[in-house]
């Protein structure tokens, strides 16, 4: 069982520390999070963050690397980052 946010595919200390600073410290709590909103709240609050890190969050969530998410499914997840007013320019 996953224990710590380091421990999802795809994540390690680093991901764990930026999405500590947006108060998602444990796997529940980040689960129950929609990702599109915690990237939103993340490119808010964190300098630097880009849409490598959501597909990271998508991939943790799925249980698959960052890269068959924005190759599988990038898309789908622009276009509801351009309803969002949040896609890249």
């Amino acid at each position: 069982m996953v224990k710590r946010l380091r421990d999802l595919k795809g994540f390690g200390p680093k991901s764990e520390a930026v999405l500590a600073q947006v108060d998602i410290h444990n796997v529940d709590d980040f689960m129950a999070t929609d990702p599109y909103q915690l990237y939103k709240q993340l490119k808010e609050t964190v300098e630097g963050t880009g849409l490598n890190f959501l597909y990271a969050i998508i991939g943790a969530r799925e249980n698959c690397h960052w890269q068959s998410v924005a190759k599988e499914q990038k898309t789908a997840i622009l276009l509801r980052l351009e309803d969002m007013g949040l896609a890249p320019k």
